[in-house]
């Protein structure tokens, strides 16, 4: 979960210091991510093939990384962490309710209030984050949502992780060639914006997936879904330690509610299955 969060500082401190575009970040984000994933893949004799992904899913990936890097030029750590994991748990939530899935009444309000934090977190006013950054964000939780829920079935998920991002490697371009196209955002990266991108891609993203998919193992699927509600408050946190940003009372409202509902609805869908 560490390694989850810092992905979030680490995007906003290269961005937030104009280290590096966004677009350049995004790219080298995925291709340190498909190098390093190649190379553990290698080490375990098990090739990242055509088998274990696929292109809907790379593109899913894609657009998570590089919607989430546009993201942060103009949201916090933690505010831009917190929309995305809503964004994420939310979309997730939905496929299910469409899939037939129902919930008990405790799960219906613990929905509601998620809901209920994100919007009180985008309402105007002189706290309220940047509309267009959260709509990013929001679209980045998305696209991660559905990637999960597509590689949910997966026999080794992280060899469908790996394959995802070589294949998403090259997708990783077009952003930065469009912006280069139309001269719109300028592309420039110095020493330390593109470090930050590259241990963005392959020490918190690449090996992060390598741990997580190792901890999966000896967690039930309840505590594995808890313990991700640690990534956005962990994130705003070092957003405040490290980037000297301000931990709102808006931004701890919304958080309690969104964290506090999703876990209300984790817990439901437990005891429902339990019985």
């Amino acid at each position: 979960m560490l390694a989850f969060a810092a992905n979030s500082l680490l995007c906003r401190l290269a961005l937030q210091q104009d280290r590096i575009d966004p677009a350049s970040f995004g790219a080298l984000r995925l291709l340190a991510g498909a190098l390093v994933l190649g190379v553990v893949m290698r080490a375990r004799r098990q090739p990242a093939g055509a088998a274990n992904g696929d292109w809907r899913a790379a593109a899913l990936l894609f657009a998570y990384v590089a919607l989430f890097s546009f993201a942060y030029v103009s949201l916090p750590a933690g505010t831009g962490a917190l929309i995305l994991f809503g964004a994420v748990q939310l979309t997730m939530l939905g496929a299910g309710l469409l899939g037939g899935e129902r919930f008990a009444p405790a799960g219906w309000l613990g929905l509601g209030l998620a809901c209920a934090g994100l919007a009180g977190l985008l309402l105007p006013g002189a706290a309220a984050p940047s509309l267009f950054g959260a709509v990013l964000m929001a679209g980045a939780g998305v696209a991660w949502g559905g990637y999960s829920l597509r590689g949910r079935g997966a026999g080794d998920p992280l060899a469908a992780t790996a394959a995802s991002f070589i294949r998403a490697a090259p997708l990783g371009i077009l952003p930065a060639l469009a912006a280069w196209l139309v001269s719109a955002l300028p592309l420039h990266a110095d020493a330390r914006g593109a470090g930050l991108a590259l241990a963005s891609g392959a020490l918190t993203s690449g090996l992060g997936y390598v741990v997580w998919y190792a901890a999966l193992r000896r967690l039930s699927a309840l505590r594995a879904a808890v313990v991700q509600l640690s990534v956005p408050l962990v994130a705003a946190v070092g957003g405040v330690l490290l980037l000297g940003e301000a931990f709102t009372l808006r931004l701890a409202v919304a958080a309690l509610a969104i964290l506090g509902g999703i876990a209300l609805v984790l817990g439901n869908r437990a005891a429902r299955k339990g019985r």
